[in-house]
């Protein structure tokens, strides 16, 4: 064997195994871009479906803000329509005039009247304008005097010093306690519920 031989063996060996390589090569890159547009594919599909997510919760986070938004401006408005109604029978209330008046009054001192002993000497309290009105209701009475006035819509205070003892019948009272045990069904009411 010559040389020359030895030397194209070793060369075709060399190209052989240059080619083997070579091919080997292309093989292992083709399977690294396979895996990389695998990973890439996959990395694609997880940012949609997070950006999906985070899509469907601000959409849910905003929802919810503006349905809490419409609760409270609902609940704002009706405590206005409430508040205006209050105003509108507060406004009635003390518009009341004459026999109705005096009775309503008559009614509330003697409810109040009662709570006290009959030897005790009570004082009657009221609304300024209803003065005259008071005194008219107090002098049936020897036990009562006329107080002083009081801000109030009408009706009467009454108060003991020997018992220290305050009954409350005014007309203000008396509305806030028919205002509380009725709001829910004035809201119905009012609000088609």
């Amino acid at each position: 064997m010559s040389l020359d031989t030895v030397v194209e063996d070793v060369r075709d060996e060399a190209r052989s195994r240059a080619e083997e390589i070579r091919a080997e090569g292309e093989r292992r890159a083709d399977e690294i871009l396979e895996e990389a547009e695998r990973d890439a594919e996959r990395l694609q599909e997880e940012a949609e479906r997070e950006a999906e997510r985070k899509i469907d919760q601000e959409r849910e986070q905003t929802l919810s803000s503006a349905t809490l938004e419409a609760k409270q401006e609902r609940l704002e408005a009706r405590r206005a329509v409430l508040e205006d109604v209050r105003d509108d029978v507060e406004a009635a209330i003390a518009g009341l005039e004459g026999d109705e008046r005096e009775e309503l009054t008559r009614t509330l001192l003697e409810a109040a009247s009662a709570e006290f002993d009959e030897a005790a000497s009570v004082r009657v309290r009221g609304r300024e304008a209803d003065a005259e009105l008071l005194e008219r209701v107090v002098e049936e009475r020897e036990d009562c005097a006329v107080g002083d006035p009081l801000d109030c819509l009408g009706g009467v205070v009454v108060e003991s010093d020997a018992s220290r003892v305050r009954v409350n019948n005014t007309f203000d009272s008396v509305l806030d306690e028919v205002w509380e045990q009725n709001l829910r069904e004035i809201s119905a009411r009012l609000f088609d519920e």
